[in-house]
């Protein structure tokens, strides 16, 4: 399954409950912090985690950010690349490599 057809599917369920009104992109951008925090909960005492909620709140995390992107006509490939791109010029291999420094201080 791609990115496109679960965007497809994501629509279509808030379309069919009347949801997009309460989809801005703020409402959304608040949606994926909140869900995040869920997601980080699944990790918070120890490393002991259950897999079936991390994907369950990794879903959520992921269903509201394809939203957002929809919301605003951004392709999510296209952005995630294009960033990857911008992070390979900050972090060159020879600089950064097993290094977990900013790259101001590299």
């Amino acid at each position: 399954m791609d990115i496109q057809t679960v965007t497809e599917e994501l629509n279509q369920m808030t379309e069919e409950r009347d949801w997009d009104q309460f989809h801005s992109p703020e409402n959304l951008a608040k949606s994926i912090v909140i869900e995040g925090a869920e997601l980080l909960e699944c990790f918070q005492w120890d490393s002991n985690y259950d897999l079936e909620q991390v994907k369950a709140e990794l879903a959520d995390v992921l269903s509201y950010c394809l939203m957002l992107c929809d919301k605003l006509n951004l392709d999510p490939a296209q952005i995630v690349h294009d960033k990857l791109q911008a992070t390979l010029k900050k972090y060159p291999v020879e600089k950064a490599k097993g290094k977990n420094t900013k790259y101001t201080d590299l």
